[in-house]
């Protein structure tokens, strides 16, 4: 890859990283704010919970997008950004537009989805 093209995908995920990280803390205000509020019925409580939970499983999923955007800035840093990290051959750079944090080419990424739904534990 080019350097225009790796500074192009190293802006999209520093843009990316803004908003997640930024997404990271308006979800743990918000499940402080949940906690906080004081709430007195049994049904305020157990509706307080259900929010306080929703609210820091969304901050972790948020957390994780900002891991794996930590994780593509470094693969670009190391020289090895647009690379599959099974096989090694390059990801197409129109995936890498849709999901500038891909790991995978589209084939490993298929064929580790496919041996995942064989998995006798849910995935996500």
């Amino acid at each position: 890859m080019d350097k225009a093209r790796t500074e192009h995908f190293r802006r999209i995920l520093l843009a990316e990283l803004r908003r997640h990280a930024r997404l990271v803390g308006d979800d743990q205000a918000a499940a402080i704010d949940a906690a906080g509020d004081g709430a007195k019925e049994s049904a305020d409580l157990s509706l307080r919970d259900v929010i306080e939970e929703l609210a820091l499983k969304l901050g972790e999923r948020e957390s994780q997008m900002v891991a794996d955007i930590d994780q593509a800035l470094m693969r670009l840093d190391e020289g090895s950004y647009g690379l599959c990290v099974r096989c090694g051959k390059p990801i197409n750079e129109r995936r890498l537009e849709a999901v500038p944090t891909a790991r995978y080419d589209a084939a490993c990424q298929a064929a580790i989805e496919q041996t995942n739904s064989h998995s006798p534990r849910p995935t996500i």
